[in-house]
Formats: C-alpha cells, sequence, structure tokens
C-alpha cells in the first residue's frame, strides 16, 4: 500500500471555522471556510468569501465616528462625509487591515487569515472525539475550496490521515483536473446545480453553468453526489426548472439525492456591512417556507431522484 505524502507547511486562506454542523455531512462535523469563489450569486449568504484576499467589515452601530480608520486607510477606501457619515468603497479595499488595528471600538472586523495545514489540522483536532462517537468529520466550504486546489487537497488528505469522514461544498466551478485529483480523498461530495440555463446562470452568479455541469458528469462517474439546488424566487421558482435540473440528475446515475435549500435573507446585512449591494432587493424577494417546496419535492421525484427540503436529515 502506498503511503500519502502530505505537505503540512502548505498555506491557504479561511475565514471561518464553524464546529457542531449537522446538515453539512453525515454525523457531527466541523467546517472549514475557504476564501475565494469564482460564482458571486445574487443570494449568497458568505459575502466575505468572494475575494480570496482578507476583507473589512464594518458595524455602523459600534462605530464612534473618531475617523481614524479614515487616516489611516492608504488606498482612501473610507471617508466620512460632512454630515459625518461614513462612505466605505468596498472596490478600492485591499484588506491590509490598518483600519480594524487602529479601531478601539470594534466596529471593524477582519475577516480572512492565512493558515497552514498543519496549525488547522491541530485546530481540528479539538473535535476528534465527536467525529468519532458521531460519525461525523471535516467539512471543507467557502467560497469554494477547489479555488485554492492545493491548500484544500492537502487539508483533505491530512484528514483522511487523522480517519476523519470528509465532506466539501463546491460550486464545481473550476479546473476538472484539480477537482478530480482530489476527489480519491474526499467522502461526500455537496455539489450546487442552481440552473439548466447558462445565460440565466450567468446573469445571477456572474458566470456560465456549462463547466460546472461537465464537472459534475466527471464527478459523478467515479463519486456519488449530492446535488443541492438553492431554491430561489425569480431565478429558479418554477416546476419546470426544477424538473429540468432533476432530469439532469438523473442522467448522472449516481446521485444520492437532490437537496432542496429554501432562499432566506440571512446574509443581507453581510452586505451592508461590506459596503456591497445586496441583489436580490431588486427582485423583491421573500424567504421561502419548506411547505412551499413540498410540490417541488414531488416533481424531483417523478424524475426517479430523492429528495430531501431544507434541514431534513
Amino acid at each position: 500500500m502506498s503511503t500519502v505524502t502530505i505537505d503540512y507547511q502548505v498555506e491557504g486562506d479561511i475565514f471561518n471555522i464553524q464546529r457542531f454542523s449537522l446538515n453539512d455531512g453525515p454525523g457531527i462535523r466541523t467546517i472549514v471556510f475557504l476564501k475565494g469563489c469564482p460564482l458571486s450569486c445574487w443570494w449568497c449568504s458568505n459575502p466575505e468569501s468572494q475575494r480570496r484576499r482578507p476583507v473589512v467589515m464594518y458595524n455602523a452601530d459600534k462605530c464612534m465616528h473618531c475617523r481614524r480608520c479614515e487616516e489611516v486607510c492608504k488606498q482612501h477606501a473610507v471617508r466620512f462625509l460632512k454630515d459625518g457619515t461614513r462612505k466605505f468603497f468596498y472596490e478600492n479595499c485591499t484588506g491590509s487591515g490598518d483600519c480594524a488595528a487602529v479601531c478601539e471600538y470594534n466596529a471593524l472586523e477582519m475577516k480572512g487569515q492565512r493558515i497552514n495545514v498543519g496549525e488547522l489540522i491541530k485546530i481540528l483536532k479539538k473535535d476528534r472525539s465527536t467525529f468519532r462517537h458521531s460519525g461525523g468529520g471535516v467539512t471543507v466550504s467557502g467560497g469554494d475550496p477547489f479555488m485554492q486546489a492545493a491548500f484544500a487537497g492537502e487539508l483533505f488528505k491530512a484528514c483522511k490521515a487523522q480517519g476523519w469522514n470528509t465532506a466539501v461544498e463546491t460550486e464545481g466551478c473550476a479546473e476538472t483536473e484539480k477537482i478530480m485529483s482530489i476527489l480519491p480523498y474526499i467522502d461526500t461530495i455537496l455539489l450546487d446545480i442552481k440552473h439548466m440555463d447558462a445565460e440565466k446562470h450567468r446573469q445571477f452568479t456572474g458566470v456560465s453553468n456549462e463547466l460546472i455541469l461537465y464537472n459534475a458528469q466527471k464527478m459523478a462517474s467515479v463519486s456519488p453526489l449530492v446535488i443541492r439546488v438553492p431554491v430561489i424566487p425569480k431565478f429558479n421558482h418554477s416546476e419546470e426548472e426544477i424538473r429540468s435540473i432533476a432530469k439532469f440528475a438523473f442522467l448522472l446515475k449516481n446521485v444520492k439525492y437532490i437537496h432542496l435549500l429554501p432562499y432566506h435573507e440571512l446574509g443581507e446585512r453581510k452586505y451592508q456591512m461590506l459596503g456591497m449591494e445586496y441583489k436580490m432587493n431588486r427582485l423583491s424577494a421573500v424567504s421561502l417556507s419548506n411547505e412551499a417546496l413540498e410540490c417541488y419535492r414531488n416533481i424531483v421525484e417523478k424524475e426517479g431522484v430523492r429528495c430531501r427540503i431544507g434541514d431534513e436529515s
């Protein structure tokens, strides 16, 4: 049996570690969120993940308008107007952290840190007894983990060396070769399929779905998939659009089930804190209850694919 070589010094950029999750793979899990995503979905609940570099989140309720952040920002991303209003220009921010460092009131929070695989494994070991007793493990999410393929690959290998179950949450929009090289170290693949129409997918996410659908076929050829569908009003919130995804999933022949995820607005405040537009406001969209998705479950199952909704286990 060949020995797997692991480079524990490979560094990556993460923005959160969430413990005791029940909905991101089997058992009780710890989720590691990596930065960087090729998509910019209108409804993204983690907009702080989209850029690879760190970003600064601003809590206006804590701001005392001391203007120190404005003074130290070399990129002029922060400006105070004559009426005292603080303006933040997200596109100018480089994530240096100078502003957060001088804020005495904790109104500014950095999202993003560099860490190597060895350091991260030491943190994850805190939950190893939970993994063992619950049949859980580590889920790598984002952003999209495959945007940091070298780091994600070594992290998955290191997790498997510990005997932990591994899972990935991915958009599937990355180089096929990089994805396929990492799959042997991943036990559960949670793949987002948002829409079957390439142009509508581009309009609402910033990219076409062609590579995603191709990679779904490649991944399904070697590993079972869970396909997750965020059900978004005025994007894919129709019987025909859900049916088309179910038909595609059935043809893959290696899909465990489709997981329908109702739209929610939990990430909206993050956009305000980042100085970004929350585009879903253009649609006057409303959150969907699990009951509203029952008709879609029937559609999916009529196409021969098992279906779950929301927090169902």
